[in-house]
This record gives structure tokens, C-alpha cells and sequence, in this order.
């Protein structure tokens, strides 16, 4: 089968992307991991104001995945999969400002929950509005993570929840995706400029193979990403969320090596993605439980 975006869903990736070159994440995400939301919650409006709330009720998975994967090549802070993809879909509305849930086991905190409007945990009664306890510290700096305590009445059930989890899955691997070509990118760039005995770094054989690597493992991932958006089956999603956690964990390590000490330095923008590639490996269920769950599908089939 031969996939190709339409005329609207490239206009619309085109669009978005323009609006976060112009916009500077990344400033925002090192304000956001020190408590300050003033900035994040300023591109969260530009962002609500291009479509990206209104997604999963009035689009399909494939605008989803694009946003999503933009979301990621740049960087940018809060729970957008939480609000833009799991509570809509279980709501059947639009989040009005910003929205974030716990959904155990795979998922046990909230995300980001100091600076949401509207609070959820999920329980066996299905989900409820619910109010923030203790906050976790994540290796992602710009990922605050609070317990949540169900005391609402129950707002959502049954299907509506697992078509939310399975859309979630979605996004966090095309966020992944997202992540992951820009460490390769930013990669690229570093090792035509970094110079060792007179040579670019880049020109070094066991640098080039590396980063073709990276770019097999996530031309790989890619097609999975938009097989799962177009039939959003849980077998499909988790296959994607595998595929995408190993590439882009592989473009964080890559790119680690290939810029050297300064990559481990928290001052270089390159931390904001390493980090954020592995906190979100283990988000929305790491590779070995959504495996568990592929083999668990092709059982019952």
C-alpha cells in the first residue's frame, strides 16, 4: 500500500511547523522544568488556536500523529497527550485549556498537573475527576509528575477509554518519532562542524555508520506510526510505540557519543531531547509491556 499526506494534512504539518521555528520551545521547556509556566502556556494557546485540542474529535489519527511528531522535533513542554489525544477521545469533547490524567498501572502519575485546568485518574469504575497529591521527579526536567487521588463522579467508561489509550500510544510514539529525527538531525550538523587531526568527524567511517543507523531505525519506525493512524488497532499502536521507543532511544545514544562531552552538559539544548526520549520510552507502557500486548493479540487471533 502506497501512503502519501493529502494537500490539507501537508499545509497543515507545514503550517505548525512554521509557528514552532518561530515560536523558540525550547526556551519554554527550560522555563517549564523549573516551575514556570508562563512561557509553555503561551505556545500552548498559539497551539490550541491552530487545531491541535480539537484533533482527536474533529480529525483522524494521521493529524494526530503529525502534530505529534512536530511536537516533538521540537521539544515542546506539557501534556499534550494527555490532553490533545487521551481525554478527548475518552470525553468525546475538546479540552478547554489543559487537561492531564493517570491512567495506572502503565501509567501512574499525571502529568504536569500543577498547571492543568482539568484533573482525571483512572480507576476500575472507569474515569473521575480527581485532586493532585505528591509530585515525582522524572529524568525528563520538564516532565512534573503528581499523584492523583479519584474523588469525582465518574465521567467516562468502557470503550471511549480504550480507543483514548490506544490514540495516546499513538501520539507518544510519533512524539518519539519526533524527538528522534531531530537528535539525528542536530547530530548531522554537529559532526560536519566538530574537527579531530585536521578532519571533520563526520568524514570518519564509524560516525557515518552510526547515524545510518539511526536513519534505518527510524525510516523504519515511520511506516508503523502511519499504518496505526490509519487502523488504530491496539496491536498496530503498540507495534509503532516499540518501534519508535528503540529508534529514537537509539538517536539519544548515538548522538550522545557522537557530540561527546559537551552532550552530557544540561546547558546544551541537546539534553532537552535526550531526556525527553527516555522518559517517554516508559510512558503510555514501555517496549516490553507493548510487546506483551502484541503477543497477546496474535494469541487470541
Amino acid at each position: 500500500m502506497k501512503f502519501e499526506l493529502t494537500g490539507d494534512q501537508q499545509d497543515f504539518a507545514s503550517s505548525l511547523e512554521s509557528l514552532l521555528v518561530a515560536s523558540d520551545p525550547v526556551s519554554a521547556a527550560r522555563s517549564w522544568a523549573e516551575g514556570d509556566h508562563a512561557a509553555g502556556l503561551k505556545l500552548w494557546q498559539r497551539l490550541a488556536e491552530q487545531g491541535l485540542l480539537m484533533l482527536a474529535t474533529e480529525a483522524s489519527a494521521v493529524e494526530v500523529a503529525l502534530a505529534f511528531e512536530a511536537l516533538g522535533r521540537h521539544g515542546v513542554p506539557g501534556p499534550w497527550v494527555e490532553s490533545a489525544a487521551y481525554l478527548p477521545t475518552a470525553l468525546g469533547r475538546e479540552i478547554d485549556g489543559v487537561g492531564t490524567v493517570a491512567v495506572p498501572p502503565l501509567v501512574p502519575y499525571a502529568l504536569d498537573a500543577d498547571a492543568a485546568d482539568e484533573v482525571y485518574a483512572t480507576t476500575t469504575d472507569g474515569l473521575l475527576a480527581g485532586s493532585i497529591g505528591a509530585l515525582h521527579i522524572s529524568v525528563d526536567r520538564t516532565r512534573r509528575l503528581f499523584d492523583v487521588s479519584p474523588d469525582g463522579d465518574r465521567v467516562a467508561s468502557g470503550e471511549s477509554l480504550d480507543a483514548a489509550f490506544d490514540l495516546a500510544v499513538l501520539a507518544c510514539a510519533a512524539q518519539l518519532l519526533g524527538a528522534g529525527e531531530r537528535v539525528l538531525a542536530d547530530s548531522v550538523t554537529y559532526v560536519k562542524q566538530r574537527k579531530q587531526f585536521g578532519r571533520e568527524i563526520g568524514s570518519y567511517q564509524a560516525i557515518k555508520h552510526k547515524l545510518a543507523d539511526v536513519r534505518i531505525a527510524l525510516d523504519f519506525a515511520r511506516p508503523l506510526v502511519f499504518g496505526a493512524a490509519i487502523e488504530p488497532t491496539p496491536r498496530a499502536v503498540s507495534a509503532a510505540k516499540v518501534a519508535c521507543s528503540e529508534a529514537a532511544y537509539l538517536a539519544s545514544r548515538t548522538g550522545l557519543q557522537v557530540h561527546g562531552a559537551i552532550g552530557y552538559t544540561q546547558e546544551f539544548d541537546l539534553s532537552v531531547w535526550i531526556t525527553k526520549i527516555r522518559a517517554l520510552v516508559s510512558a503510555w507502557g514501555s517496549p516490553a509491556e507493548h510487546r506483551a500486548r502484541i503477543l497477546d493479540s496474535l494469541l487470541e487471533a
